[in-house]
Parts: C-alpha cells; sequence; structure tokens
C-alpha cells in the first residue's frame, strides 16, 4: 500500500518551490490522512508545524529548506518514500508553561526548545527560583532564565552559554542570560519530572515576559511555573544515523 504524504512548507520561495516539486512527483493528502507530514524548511517552521498537528498521529519528517536545519534532514527530491520507510523515529515531551499575569489571568503554552523569562524593562531582572515547591534560590538578577529541553538545548540555550543535554538525559537545563548576582552562576541540571517556579520580584519595577518557543509571549508576569507534559508526544523522523543523539554529540565537537 502506498505511503499517503502530507507535503507543507515555510513561505519561502525555496520551500515552496520544494513543495510544488515534490507534490507533483509524490503525490500530497491532507495532514489528517497521512502517514507521514514532511515539513520543508528551516528548525522555525519545524517547531511550528509539530506544535500545529500534534493532535495527529502522523510523524513529521523534516527537509532543510531554510536556514538552520538543526532539527531537519538534507533535502533531496529523489528516493523520499525509500528515506521515510528507513527513517528513525524520536519521541520527545515539550514543557507546559503556566504563567501568571500581575491581573490574575494564567496563560498556558507549550515549548518543545524552551520557555523563556526576559527582562522586559531597562532595569535587571530579579527572579526567585523554586524546584518542586523548595526555594533554591533567593534572589538570581540577571537579564533572564531559561528552561530547556535536551531536544532545543542546542538553540537559546546553548548560545546562552547552556549545557547540551543528551536527547535520552531524562534531565532539564535551566539557565540564566548574563547573570549578574549571583555573579557567573552556571545554572542547573534538573530531573525531567521536576516543577520549576520562578517568582518575579519587584514586578512593577522589573517587569518581565515570559515566552515559548518565541510562539506564545506573555507580558507582566508574577511567577511562571514549567515542567515536563508528558501527555504530549512529539514524533520526528531521521535519516539512519542522524538522529538527535548524534547531533546533539556532533554539535559539541563542531
Amino acid at each position: 500500500m502506498p505511503i499517503k504524504i502530507a507535503f507543507t512548507a515555510s513561505r519561502g520561495q525555496t520551500a515552496q518551490a520544494a513543495r510544488k516539486l515534490l507534490s507533483a512527483r509524490y503525490g500530497t493528502v491532507p495532514e489528517a490522512e497521512a502517514d507521514v507530514i514532511v515539513a520543508l524548511g528551516g528548525d522555525g517552521f519545524m517547531l511550528a508545524t509539530l506544535h500545529r498537528t500534534q493532535a495527529l498521529s502522523a510523524p513529521v519528517y523534516g527537509m532543510n529548506r531554510g536556514t538552520i536545519g538543526f532539527l531537519m534532514n538534507a533535502f533531496s527530491e529523489d528516493d523520499l518514500v525509500e528515506r521515510l520507510s528507513g527513517a528513525e523515529e524520536e519521541v520527545i515531551n515539550p514543557l507546559l508553561m503556566r504563567a501568571t499575569r500581575a491581573d490574575g489571568k494564567v496563560q498556558e503554552a507549550l515549548a518543545i526548545n524552551e520557555v523563556s523569562l526576559l527582562r522586559a524593562g531597562p532595569q535587571a531582572a530579579k527572579l526567585r527560583i523554586s524546584v518542586d515547591g523548595r526555594v533554591r534560590m533567593e534572589e538570581l538578577v540577571c537579564d533572564g532564565a531559561l528552561v530547556a529541553t535536551p531536544a532545543g538545548s542546542t538553540a537559546y540555550n546553548y548560545s546562552a552559554h547552556g549545557p547540551i543535554l543528551p536527547i535520552g538525559s531524562d534531565v532539564l537545563a535551566l539557565t540564566a542570560i548574563a547573570p549578574f548576582r549571583p555573579r557567573r552562576w552556571r545554572g542547573a541540571l534538573l530531573p525531567k519530572e521536576a516543577t520549576i517556579r520562578f517568582d518575579i520580584l519587584e514586578p512593577e519595577k522589573r517587569p518581565i515576559m515570559a515566552d515559548a518557543d518565541s510562539r506564545r509571549s506573555v507580558s507582566n508576569v508574577l511567577s511562571v511555573e514549567i515542567g515536563s507534559e508528558p501527555r504530549v508526544e512529539h514524533r520526528i523522523l531521521f535519516d539512519p544515523g542522524h538522529g538527535l543523539e548524534e547531533r546533539l554529540i556532533r554539535e559539541q565537537f563542531s
């Protein structure tokens, strides 16, 4: 029985041209009817596709037609069916962010890469950090902080000098962004099951925004709780020998 493929592409000309070419060669079906979804673009589009299709059973296979392709496979118009049939699957759980605003409203969002807290004014942020209900740091003075999954540890987390995490490590990275006090604090590695809470100190003077995967931003937050969401699974396909584990190792030696 032929594999049913749904092609989706970012708005860029290169991605759109690839979608047209592949759809004509292999045929395309609606995403809800597909055995596999092929996403054409960069990592940002891949994240958007995973979020958008999380309720569907089909895994997502990315091909790089954008700028950054950490989550993507190399592009080729040939042998796609064979590549899909032989692809290796990675299953990842996103983070769940619960942000409480100054007006009392609670907003939730899922993040595959990271949840970040960023200062929204001219002064440094002041954060109190608790893990599983226990205060671990009374005051962190910084430009912000983030919690990253292993899949997202090479993204914003790595740029903020956080560690790269093996995909099967079952840990989260808590990384400070430009920490001032405690000076040179290097962050923490926490169990995947942990619940991390940030309380914003002096929120009127030092406003904070919370952001999930650069897709959902919440302004004027008073507190943010972050934890892994095991009820949601994202299935990503990679060419053999080029899965997330290999990419995470390779990134550390590049």
